[in-house]
This record gives structure tokens, sequence and C-alpha cells, in this order.
């Protein structure tokens, strides 16, 4: 809701069911390949169905130097704070 950068790390076949409003989608297992993408946000969240992957995603950003990233948790979630 601050502008933040909002992240749905599942698969594109989970996005497309429904995800949160202005999302994309970065699936877990490509965050690493697509470090550039979260150069020079402000504010990460990271959101999957369960918070797991979202907190996997988190690890792996903030061991890449990202300081601001947040674990959303669930996908529900985040859609209603948005």
């Amino acid at each position: 809701a601050d502008g933040a950068f909002l992240v749905d790390v599942r698969t594109p076949e989970e996005f497309k069911s429904g995800s949160a409003k202005g999302a994309v989608n970065i699936p877990l297992d490509t965050v690493m390949q697509n470090l550039k993408q979260f150069e020079g946000k402000n504010h990460i969240v990271v959101f999957c169905r369960s918070g797991n992957r979202s907190g996997q995603a988190k690890s792996i950003l903030e061991s890449n130097g990202f300081k601001n990233v947040t674990n959303g948790g669930t996908w529900q979630a985040v859609a209603e704070l948005v």
C-alpha cells in the first residue's frame, strides 16, 4: 500500500489463479536470475501461498545485499492491503 514492489514468488500457474493487485510474478526458482528487477526499489514485499517460499526469497534477496525486503506471507494477506 506504500508503493512497495510487490512480488508473487509462486509458479506462473498459481499466479494466474489470482494475486495481489499490481504484483509481478517472479517465481522463487528464478529470483537469483532476476535480481536486476529488484534493484532501486525502496520497499520489496515478497509473498506466496503460505509464506514459506517468500521467506526463502527474502533470504536470497538479503544475502545479495537487499535490505528493504518484507515477507508478506500469503498472497491473500497482501491482496487485502492493496
